[in-house]
């Protein structure tokens, strides 16, 4: 699946809250659908945590998860990253010199293959098309984890300067889980509103041009964000 896709941002079980976490909630009203500009404003001023947190953005489809031709599946490159350096590993026989100079972490050939029943400390695997049959092997490691290369998520490819790069600079995959729901990190709290607002939006756009040919009608049923620790805010885009 290429790009490790956000399997950690899945919808929260209940927990019990503590204090500040009940002062922040009152102040946002879960029937009141905010502006994105008023909602990146309530997410930061009501941070709770002392680690500076991830912005999360929760969206709603309404596809049906059960059709085969009805998922939602693409990439996003966020203008300003999520805050976090992906290491980057790419396996190929015949551009490892291009990947170097791209800077990826994790360079090798076929040799690689076997380690990674062991070990396995990279975020993204790239690979050239020559390498995907030999990968089928630790096809059962790599896919739970989001990280088996695809086409579709541009992790297969013999343009591996460019996919490094990309992904470097902040490229993000993206499905619909099976509850229809689409979660995605988008920065951090200390990001400026400005970049944070165009990090949301450009994933939002993402998600909408990946609408489904097989789907008619309105995709998105609505779009949260959040905090880590904070709680949902539902927004509007203009």
């Amino acid at each position: 699946m290429g790009d490790l896709i956000n399997k950690s941002l899945k919808p929260r079980k209940y927990m019990k809250h503590g204090k500040k976490y009940r002062a922040a909630a009152e102040k946002i009203d879960k029937n009141m659908v905010y502006s994105l500009e008023e909602a990146v404003k309530m997410l930061k001023e009501n941070k709770i945590a002392k680690f500076d947190e991830s912005v999360e953005v929760h969206i709603k489809t309404n596809v049906d998860t059960k059709k085969g031709d009805q998922q939602v599946r693409s990439t996003v490159v966020l203008p300003h990253g999520t805050g976090k350096t992906k290491r980057v590993a790419v396996i190929t026989s015949t551009s490892a010199e291009e990947a170097k100079l791209a800077g990826a972490d994790i360079i090798g050939g076929e040799e690689m293959i076997d380690k990674f029943a062991k070990k396995i400390d990279f975020d993204v695997l790239v690979a050239t098309p020559e390498m995907m049959p030999k990968l089928a092997r630790v096809a059962k490691i790599l896919g739970p984890k989001g990280l088996m290369p695809n086409p579709k998520t541009e992790t297969v490819t013999k343009k591996i300067k460019e996919a490094v790069e990309a992904l470097k600079k902040g490229r993000a995959a993206f499905k619909n889980d099976d509850s229809a729901n689409i979660h995605q990190a988008v920065g951090k709290v200390s990001f400026d509103d400005a970049k944070l607002i165009e990090n949301i939006k450009a994933f939002v756009e993402a998600v909408e041009k990946a609408k489904p040919a097989a789907f008619k009608g309105k995709m998105i049923s609505n779009i949260t964000i959040c905090s880590t620790m904070g709680k949902g805010i539902r927004i509007k885009l203009a």
